[in-house]
């Protein structure tokens, strides 16, 4: 029988796209040597002189990485993270009074102008300014005082998975480095082989349902919440299902009316103090009936997700990302979409 028109293209592009999320444990294995001297000077400017703000700017899958960085510094260092628009310097020529604070761009390419006018503007205005780019040769890194480089290698692949995680493991290192936390540094040199095994788990269960629908809610909370950003923005991306992400607590706030069989709702649960909230919320939720899958350590079956058992918080949200990265090349077969090459995308955005 012939095969569908467009199918060669698909599997290519799987292929592809399945290799660059194979990379990510050996990225993160390769990327320490490469952080250490920065991170360690990025500290060291950050203990004479603390910030009382950290000021993030970034676009598409990295500003979800951006909402990391506020959860980790936010929950850890005490310290408020706000999102900069960057088109306030860019179309609006306004600098924002950041003298003695730290600004933290983060892109996977570097090349945005927006990112790199921002940053210009934050740095003379007096802030510390540091980026982590993929690209350390980039315009992005030019224009920051301090470069974290993911060391991801060339992504082919339209849609970022290995640099978003990449991405994440820098802000790890350094949370890790500014605070100190030697149980947060294990986690971290544990993190390969985790997200190796969270990349084989069986996350068919949910395809069926995910693959027979046109819309679709993402749930996280605290470490989860970019997670179920990312994931979000990856349905639309490579499967062309659009996609909503909430916290669990802002979801009860409205949108929670959306309730129904038809309308499937992908949880990705944390491992924190957030996780008892969670539980509750899955339980309400599926009494109200809704096809509801969630993620939870040793599960399968009934709606249930398997994750790796807990190690650590925010390591295990890393390890989500991963199985659901897995679990999406297999949908986007099924909805017949190259993940390669979404439609009218391409790998480097550039805005103004």
């Amino acid at each position: 029988m012939a095969e569908p028109a467009g199918s060669e293209g698909v599997s290519r592009m799987e292929a592809r796209m399945a290799q660059e999320i194979r990379e990510a444990p050996a990225v993160l294995g390769r990327q320490e040597q490469g952080l250490a001297m920065p991170i360690d000077e990025l500290v060291a400017r950050l203990e004479r002189r603390p910030p009382r703000v950290v000021v993030t700017c970034a676009r598409g899958t990295s500003a979800h990485a951006a909402t990391f960085a506020k959860h980790l510094f936010e929950r850890h260092l005490g310290i408020p993270v706000a999102e900069a628009a960057p088109n306030i310097a860019s179309v609006y020529g306004r600098r924002l009074s950041l003298r003695g604070q730290l600004f933290l761009a983060i892109s996977q390419s570097g090349r945005s102008d927006d990112l790199i006018e921002m940053a210009l503007a934050a740095r003379s205005s007096g802030a510390l300014g540091a980026a982590i780019v993929n690209d350390p040769e980039s315009p992005l890194a030019r224009a920051s005082d301090i470069v974290l480089p993911m060391a991801a290698g060339p992504e082919l692949s339209v849609a970022a998975s290995k640099t978003f995680v990449a991405a994440l493991a820098v802000l790890l290192r350094l949370t890790a480095a500014w605070t100190g936390d030697a149980r947060l540094a294990e986690a971290i040199a544990r993190l390969p082989g985790r997200l190796a095994e969270a990349g084989t788990l069986d996350w068919s269960e949910a395809t069926d349902a995910l693959a027979a629908t046109s819309s679709l809610v993402t749930i996280g909370r605290g470490p989860t919440l970019p997670i179920a950003r990312e994931a979000s923005l990856k349905l639309k991306e490579t499967c062309h299902l659009h996609a909503e992400a909430f916290s669990g607590a802002e979801f009860l706030h409205g949108p929670v009316a959306l309730v129904s069989s038809r309308y499937p709702l992908l949880m990705f649960t944390p491992t924190d103090e957030a996780a008892a909230g969670m539980a509750r919320l899955a339980t309400e939720l599926r009494q109200k009936g809704t096809a509801l899958f969630t993620t939870e350590a040793g599960a399968a079956g009934g709606g249930r997700l398997p994750a790796l058992a807990p190690d650590h918080p925010e390591t295990d949200a890393v390890c989500l990302i991963q199985s659901f990265y897995a679990m999406l090349i297999g949908l986007a077969a099924r909805r017949g979409a190259d993940v390669d090459q979404p439609r009218h995308l391409q790998k480097v955005t550039r805005t103004r």
